[in-house]
């Protein structure tokens, strides 16, 4: 009998959808953003008040800025969340990305909060080695294992199989993990998350590949939809193709991108895509985060933390006309339905 039926699986546990409350489905509570072979030769120059506005600029450019590993920091910043009203996070560190099941299992019972854990690969950079030459079914397998049996050998299990990592162009091996993912969604039934590359085509890639391998795209969501796609027509064309449309960039309001050449949209410009969404009859399919990877976007380091949405961007909303009944469908509803088991 499949317990998980209907369910959600968060690091302590299967809980009903009615308990998960206000949800934000992309976070990184504990992450290493450095390959694993790089790791320890990295330093970082200390955040002070004279450089943190660089950091956060470039927050590409300190190694340190890059790497979240302390419980105590992650248990004050999420309890933050907790007293804004937040009641669930979606933590999708990838394998070899500085995943830590039990630690995550620390912090959900240090503060009360619902932790739905990840299973993926990230980009190639982050592939384990032995990629070349492991299977699709084997690797299907391991992100299976990690939802039916637990995760690097224990006995947490994650919630979701997700983020899976695509460059643009895509890796040969990102294509073969993306294809393993959508297996293990078949298999076991979990929503499946995906990180595009930045390239506006990426998205529809992943979504064709998903079908030719079995997946379904409504059970799957697209990460990062705003530093992805720049119109509300494009946005609505990959709506059509049935997955969740995740706008997880919030407290991002500058238009620099260290990453790529493009102008990235400030959090109002990404409640009028919301509404334009909602407008054309997609508000069941869409979803909300920060993305929270580096320490600059830490209370502690000076930034918004991860209560933002619920104490920053919710007035936004309701400002430019959003319901309640908008909001809860986004932040409560959505999450609950996407991560329950089929």
């Amino acid at each position: 009998m499949n317990t998980r039926l209907g369910r959600i699986q968060t690091v302590l546990g299967l809980i009903n959808p009615a308990e998960l409350g206000f949800t934000q489905t992309h976070e990184h509570l504990l992450v290493a953003l450095i390959p694993e072979a790089l790791r320890a030769d990295c330093g970082g120059e200390p955040m002070t008040l004279e450089n943190i506005g660089y950091f956060r600029r470039n927050w590409l450019s300190n190694p340190d800025n890059l790497i979240l590993d302390n419980e105590f920091v992650a248990i004050q910043e999420l309890k933050r969340f907790k007293d804004s009203g937040g009641n669930a996070i979606v933590e999708l560190t990838p394998i070899r990305a500085g995943r830590e099941p039990e630690g995550l299992a620390r912090i959900s019972r240090a503060t009360g909060v619902h932790i739905i854990m990840g299973a993926s690969f990230y980009t190639a950079a982050f592939h384990p080695p032995e990629i070349e030459t492991l299977s699709e079914g084997t690797i299907a397998e391991t992100f299976a294992s990690d939802i039916t049996t637990g995760a690097d050998g224990t006995t947490v299990k994650a919630g979701i199989i997700g983020e899976i990592g695509l460059d643009w162009p895509l890796h040969e091996n990102e294509a073969k993990a993306l294809r393993a993912a959508a297996m293990a969604q078949s298999e076991t039934g979990a929503a499946l998350n995906i990180h595009p590359g930045r390239d506006p085509q990426a998205p529809f890639d992943a979504i064709r590949i998903i079908k030719e391998a079995g997946g379904n795209p409504e059970r799957t969501v697209m990460s990062h939809v705003e530093r992805t796609l720049f119109s509300l027509d494009d946005m609505l064309r990959l709506a059509e193709t049935g997955c969740y449309l995740e706008f997880d960039l919030f407290g991002q309001e500058a238009s620099y991108y260290p990453i790529a050449d493009i102008d990235m949209p400030n959090d109002a410009t990404r409640v009028d895509y919301l509404i334009g969404l909602i407008k054309r009859g997609h508000r069941d399919k869409l979803l909300l985060s920060l993305d929270i990877c580096h320490k600059t976007q830490l209370a502690r380091y000076g930034g918004d933390g991860y209560n933002h949405i619920l104490d920053n961007v919710l007035p936004i909303m309701r400002r430019k006309g959003m319901s309640d009944h908008d909001i809860e469908a986004l932040t409560v509803r959505n999450p609950a339905r996407m991560l329950a088991f089929v």
